[in-house]
Parts: C-alpha cells; sequence; structure tokens
C-alpha cells in the first residue's frame, strides 16, 4: 500500500511518525557536516524542500529530540554508525522568516522580534530555574517585541552563549527563508533600514559568535555580501549552479519514477517530465520540482501547481519596468528560445532597476529560468545560456502576461478580432481603450521618455500576443529583415493566415502635421527598408498586412492594410 501524502506537511517527525510519503534525504546529514564549513547559506527556489530538510537537521542534531531514534531508523542516514551518537547532541536554535512579510518597516521588525521572543521563551527555564543571574537575567527580560537594535543585534549570540555555559556544548544555527524580509522591502521601499537591521544581528549569530558550532541558512537568493553579510567572509555559499548538495533539493528523475511507479501511474512519466522536470543544480540535470509532482501523485491530474504557492509580485513587476530590450528577451524566451547573459549570482536589490543581469540572475535563482550551459568570460564573469524550465513556468510566465491586461482584457481580446477582420475603426477604438489602461502600467521605470512610452506599451502588447496568438503564429520583434528592424512580425503557421507587420512611431509634431502623417512615415518605412521580406518567401503580398501605430502621449493611430495594395499605390 503507497503512503500517504500530507499535502504542505514540513514537520520531519510527523512525516516520518504517520509514515507519509518521504523521499529520503537523510544522507545531506553527513555531506553538510563532514564538509565542516563554519556557516553554509544554500540557496534554492520556493518549494524546494527547504524548510523540511531544516526540520530533519533540528531532529538530528537538538537535545530536544534526544533518544528519537525512531525517526531515522529506518532512513540511510542510520547506517552510518558514528552518525548514531550525533542524534540528539547539539543545542540547536531554529528560526524562519518565511512569515516574516509586510508592506511596512515597523510591521517586519516586530515580526523578527516575535521570533527571537519565542526562542527565548523556549529556554525560559534558564531564567525560571535561577540558572541566569544578574545582567543576564536582566538582558533575558529585555527580550520582547518592543526591545531596542542593540539587543535585537544581539539576541541569537546571547542566547547560544546561555545554551552553551548550561550544555557545555557549542549551538548549531538553523536560520529558514532568511532573505523573504530581504524581498519584502525592496518591493516595498524600505531596503536601507532592513539593511541595517539584518547585518548587525548576522554579524554577531555568524560571525563573532563564539559559541557557535555550525550555522546554516536557507533562501531563494543569494543577497550580496556588501548589502547585508557585510564582513562574513566565514560564509560557504551553495547557489544553484554549485555542485555541492546539488541533489538533495527538489526530486531526481529516479526519486520521481520511483514514486510514479509506487502510486501507479508510471504510464504518465513523460508528461511528468515535460511539466515538472528541467532544473539542474551544480552539474546535476533532471531535477524535478518536488512541490509540483507530490501534487500530481495526490491529484493525478497535470496542473501548474506550483504557481498559486506564492506570490509572482517580484517577478511581475520586474518585467514589467524592464526596457525593450529586456521584454524582447523575455518574448524569446517564452517562444523556447535561449538567452546568452552574464550571471552574478549575488542578488543586489537595490540595483535590480538599474541592472537587467541583475534581474536574469534573481530569475535563475527563483527557479523560472535554468543555466544549459556556462563558460568564464575574459573578464573572469560567468557567462550562461539560460532556458525557461520547463512547461509549468511557460504556464506562469504567460499568466503573468495576461495578468497585465487583465485591466482591459475585453478591448484588447476585440482588438486582436478587429486586426484579424481588418476593421481599421474598431483597431483604433480598442486599441486606444487598452493604451489609455496599460500604457502607465508597463511604464513604472525611474526614468521614462516619450521615446520609450511606446516602446515599452509595444512589448508588453507583443507578450499579450504571444499568449493568445503562439498557437497560430510566430511572433517576433525587433528582428533584422530586408535592409533594418521591423517593430513587429506576425509569422503564420498556417498558409490560410495573412502575414502581418507592425511599425511604431511616436509622432514628431516639428515635421509631422498630424498622427496620420506619423503612420504614412511608419508604413513608408516598412516598405522602403523591405521589412516584408522574411514573410515574402511564405506568403503572398496579397497575404502582408501592414499595420503604422502613431503615437501622441496615451493616443494611438492605426492605419494601414495589404502591402500590395500599398506598392500599387507608390509608396
Amino acid at each position: 500500500m503507497s503512503s500517504t501524502i500530507a499535502i504542505g506537511e514540513q514537520d520531519f517527525s510527523k512525516i516520518i511518525t504517520y509514515h507519509s510519503f518521504y523521499i529520503d534525504k537523510t544522507n545531506f546529514i553527513k555531506d553538510w557536516w563532514e564538509n565542516r564549513d563554519a556557516v553554509t547559506l544554500i540557496t534554492r527556489p520556493r518549494r524546494f524542500g527547504k524548510t523540511l530538510t531544516m526540520s530533519m537537521l533540528e531532529h538530528f542534531f537538538s537535545l530536544k529530540y534526544a533518544g528519537r531514534s525512531d525517526l531515522f531508523e529506518n532512513l540511510d542516514i542510520w547506517q552510518e554508525n558514528e552518525y548514531k551518537k550525533l542524534q540528539g547532541s547539539y543545542p540547536v536554535i531554529f528560526l524562519s522568516f518565511a512569515n516574516v512579510k509586510s508592506s511596512d518597516f515597523g510591521t517586519v521588525r516586530k515580526l523578527i522580534c516575535q521570533q527571537i521572543v519565542n526562542l527565548y521563551e523556549d529556554y525560559r527555564f534558564l531564567l525560571d530555574d535561577g540558572f541566569l543571574k544578574d545582567e543576564s537575567a536582566a538582558y533575558f527580560k529585555r527580550i520582547t517585541i518592543n526591545m531596542d537594535d542593540s539587543d535585537l543585534s544581539l539576541s541569537l549570540c546571547q542566547l547560544s552563549r546561555y545554551l552553551y555555559k548550561y550544555y557545555n556544548k557549542k549551538v548549531i544555527i538553523l536560520l529558514d527563508e532568511y532573505d523573504t524580509p530581504m524581498q519584502e522591502a525592496y518591493t516595498n521601499g524600505y531596503w536601507d533600514k532592513i539593511v541595517h537591521l539584518t547585518q548587525g544581528l548576522f554579524h554577531a549569530a555568524f560571525k563573532t559568535n563564539p559559541y557557535l558550532e555550525r550555522g546554516l541558512m536557507t533562501g531563494i537568493t543569494r543577497v550580496s555580501k556588501e548589502s547585508v553579510f557585510s564582513d562574513l567572509n566565514n560564509l560557504e555559499v551553495i547557489t544553484t549552479t554549485s555542485r555541492k548538495y546539488a541533489s538533495v533539493f527538489g526530486f531526481t528523475e529516479t526519486e520521481v519514477f520511483q514514486a510514479l511507479e509506487e502510486y501507479g501511474l508510471l504510464d504518465k512519466k513523460d508528461d511528468v517530465k515535460c511539466w515538472y522536470d528541467g532544473f539542474r543544480f551544480g552539474e546535476f540535470d533532471n531535477i524535478y520540482n518536488p512541490w509540483s509532482v507530490i501534487k500530481f501523485l495526490s491529484e493525478k491530474e497535470l496542473a501548474p501547481y506550483w504557481e498559486n504557492t506564492s506570490s509572482n509580485k517580484l517577478i511581475g513587476r520586474l518585467i514589467q519596468k524592464s526596457s525593450p530590450h529586456m521584454k524582447q528577451c523575455i518574448e524569446d524566451l517564452v517562444q523556447h528560445k535561449s538567452l546568452c547573459v552574464v550571471i552574478d549570482e549575488q542578488i543586489v536589490f537595490d540595483q535590480l532597476d538599474d541592472n537587467e543581469n541583475a534581474v536574469w540572475s534573481l530569475l535563475l535563482a527563483s527557479g523560472y529560468l535554468k543555466v544549459t550551459s556556462w563558460k568564464m568570460n575574459h573578464r573572469g564573469k560567468k557567462e550562461c545560456v539560460l532556458d525557461i524550465v520547463n512547461f509549468e513556468v511557460s504556464i506562469i510566465f504567460e499568466d503573468l502576461f495576461t495578468e497585465w491586461f487583465s485591466v482591459c482584457s475585453s478591448s484588447y481580446n476585440d482588438f486582436i478580432k478587429a486586426m484579424f477582420m481588418h476593421d481599421l475603426k474598431k483597431m483604433n477604438i480598442f486599441i486606444n481603450n487598452v493604451a489609455a489602461s496599460t500604457i502607465s502600467y508597463f511604464d513604472v521605470g525611474n526614468r521614462i521618455s516619450a521615446k520609450s512610452e511606446p516602446e515599452r506599451f509595444y512589448h508588453g502588447l507583443v507578450l499579450g500576443l504571444i499568449v493568445d496568438l503562439n498557437d497560430r503564429y510566430t511572433i517576433t520583434s525587433n528582428r533584422e529583415s530586408g535592409f533594418g528592424r521591423y517593430d513587429v512580425l506576425l509569422e503564420p503557421k498556417n498558409q490560410t493566415d495573412d502575414g502581418i507587420i507592425l511599425e511604431f512611431k511616436v509622432a514628431d509634431p516639428d515635421t509631422e502635421k498630424s498622427m496620420t502623417d506619423t503612420v504614412r512615415a511608419a508604413i513608408k518605412q516598412i516598405i522602403e527598408k523591405r521589412y516584408a521580406t522574411v514573410l515574402e518567401s511564405k506568403c503572398s503580398k496579397d497575404k502582408i498586412r501592414i499595420y503604422g501605430f502613431a503615437f501622441r502621449g496615451k493616443n494611438v493611430f492605426i492605419d494601414g492594410g495589404y502591402l500590395k495594395d500599398y506598392e500599387l499605390l507608390g509608396f
């Protein structure tokens, strides 16, 4: 009989005690311990087993669970006799920032303080039994939700000291989801405050703590040392491209196929591979999304389960406010084309607005992209070839684009229908409704110019077209054809459909008296620069339509028709 699947259960002891579905990752205990790194930071995407792994470590090492050999006796680690002696032998401080989320700094600070207060409550016997005296007792009592910054900074270090003196053993500190407050701070505008707060806490706990045996932190991103970790030079950082612990987080293909066989679903292995495989950590290929696999085992239906586990707000915001070039790169990725970029896996959140390479690094760390190959360039930087991970992640991207147009979905859909019917009047009505609703939505960057408004808009429009028309058209933007670069080209996959070229221009009041003049200039450019060259090998000229879009502020004017007709008119 197959094991019960406990969806969302992250408590190791409950999973083992109730014989719930579990893939044995306990050899990580041995690997981590024998590497002897003072402080380790491991970054992996959300829902990849970080919290369960930390719970496993706590149950193995913590004195709280001394005598609980029953949790491990049927697992791989129990084959190592020397590790049987380590179980339940260390004081362990375990805390998580997973729920430290708020739009304002004051609330986030209180949530961090509450985590510390809860830890101190776990060891209140140190105070109540009279073990702590004088200044130590006074400090213990000052650990409240309203403690000052100096007490907060020293709180983990001081608790380590008390536990060391009580048990005569140095402590292990486990900090799960350390970067959640950082992402919240960036999104909500209090980055400098969170950096100041966490620098002191991390420095005292992990750098200058003489009572620390080992430290382990997990998160999604590797926040740069300069911004958060300061001089924490004893930190061993394990990112998605590191070789260490490559198969610990996520499921290997062997593990997934064994699970499918256990639940009578082995005939679905090709579909599961298409949807949930594709992650690569270090040199280890074919890592599967564990959350989605577990949900599939439970529901027995293929669906984008990972999409609903957390907000994609940060990713969506970064793509919305990105340059036209980056939107064009996203277009390529969604259409299964690779992207080569320089990656620096240290995320500097306060540079995300200005450094697109940092955005690619965040997308990689968050599990939206994977590295298919890489090399060091002449400057010693890591040059990576990136792809969208799998079919599930493609759906997530497409849903992001659909959400952007949700504010005007009716007009947007009507515009596409009008374009297919070549109904210029309706095209103009509907595109102006779309533009009024979305130009400001896409233009959330810091340095918006009149030139960039239509560019950002039309690249957002293209992403929407890709989602809606990908089955009928190959859609590209800003590519070479003829003697220049067209703005948008829709190449039909079916010979019955027309090919379509869109050219966007900002009205120039010095040279163009009306938006009609601007549109004519756009159409003339399409013809003179022979943008239709790429289509002519697949479509006759009476099956190629060209449209000029003129922009003046949020107003748009469209005109156009068949290429053959314009050529007959002598354009």
